[in-house]
């Protein structure tokens, strides 16, 4: 929870907003949430600092990578200003991720592998958090669902990539976009068989995890043309 300073008339008082005020998601998801944007942050750092960027480059990068999804989906479907914005601790997860990267990459670097496996946690929380909120203003339209659970999912990380002048990784190795694809599948399937929204999160949330998981350990790739 945080406070909000509001006029009520005769001044100003507090009003305390949790937040469950900002996202139409259970608590856990919200958490979830978070964890997700630290991951992504991680992901981001990683990638300037092996690119010889200076603390605030590391910072921006971990921060785009971080919201940037979430935010292009807010801006698309009419949510002004964005949920990163509004809500500060977004930003200061972000941010402090990055400057934790920058002092700590090399004792954290043999982590990678571990850090990618919250990046597979984050994919699938995201994508559920971005089909959730396309659900709770259209219903169950499956190709608003699908196109707000993958922007939110891969739309840091695509960013990430360009700017370090890298082609994006969803672009050329292992299931990624196609993993968050298949998760709003089932999220989608499991509403449309009457499953309560938390109820159907959660595999849908395990399932992107796994999928994607498995796509790095076993190098599960979708055919590319041959040249």
């Amino acid at each position: 929870m945080h406070s909000l300073l509001q006029w009520g008339g005769i001044g100003w008082h507090h009003r305390v907003i949790a937040l469950s005020d900002v996202l139409p998601v259970p608590q856990l998801i919200q958490a979830l949430d978070l964890f997700g944007t630290m991951a992504f942050a991680v992901t981001g750092a990683f990638k300037a600092v092996e690119h010889k960027s200076d603390i605030v480059g590391v910072i921006i990068l971990a921060t785009i990578t971080g919201v940037a999804g979430g935010v292009f989906r807010d801006i698309v479907f009419g949510r002004i200003p964005p949920l990163a914005i509004v809500n500060p601790l977004y930003l200061i997860i972000t941010v402090a991720t990055g400057v934790a990267i920058f002092f700590l990459y090399r004792a954290l670097k043999k982590h990678w592998n571990l850090f990618l496996k919250f990046d597979a946690i984050g994919l699938g929380v995201f994508t559920v958090i971005g089909a959730t909120f396309a659900y709770d203003l259209f219903g169950p339209n499956f190709l608003a669902m699908a196109f707000a659970g993958l922007i939110t999912a891969i739309g840091g990380g695509v960013l990430r990539d360009v700017f370090v002048n890298e082609v994006p990784i969803v672009f050329v190795k292992e299931l990624y976009a196609s993993a968050s694809f298949i998760g709003v599948v089932i999220f989608f399937g499991l509403l449309a068989a009457g499953a309560d929204l938390n109820i159907a999160a959660i595999p849908s949330i395990i399932a992107v995890t796994a999928l994607r998981l498995h796509a790095m350990r076993y190098n599960w790739n979708l055919p590319s043309p041959k040249t």
